[in-house]
């Protein structure tokens, strides 16, 4: 077996629509599916698609993930600027770890999400 991808993320919700209109409208994600009877989304990163899915309605228990996914940006600080302006609160200052920028928030349902650009390469 080789693994060649990752192909999608799973993102629980509370309320389907204010998560759809944080990823869609926010964040400015492009939406690509809708899972037809419940209440689960498809949002395209360029890399990696969000599965955005309202737990309850699948039997399983809401937990928010507290394990961030890095969104790629070309400028974290213009992309901060752009989503505090949107009322989104960061939850530290940008952090500068010598090879990349990140900020870390969270979605309306506590999901721990961060803006990433790495600036250098790796070792």
């Amino acid at each position: 077996m080789k693994i060649t991808g990752v192909d999608f993320a799973y993102i629980p919700t509370t309320d389907i629509d204010r998560a759809v209109d944080f990823y869609g409208n926010v964040l400015g994600l492009p939406e690509s599916a809708r899972y037809g009877q419940r209440p689960g989304v498809e949002f395209e990163t360029g890399t990696l698609t969000l599965a955005v899915i309202q737990t309850d309605a699948f039997g399983i228990e809401f937990e928010r993930n507290p394990n961030a996914i890095a969104l790629r940006v070309d400028d974290v600080p213009q992309a901060r600027d752009e989503l505090e302006s949107k009322g989104i609160e960061f939850v530290a200052d940008t952090i500068d770890s010598g090879v990349c920028h990140m900020a870390s928030f969270h979605d309306p349902s506590g999901n721990a999400l961060l803006l990433h650009h790495r600036y250098a390469p790796r070792d």
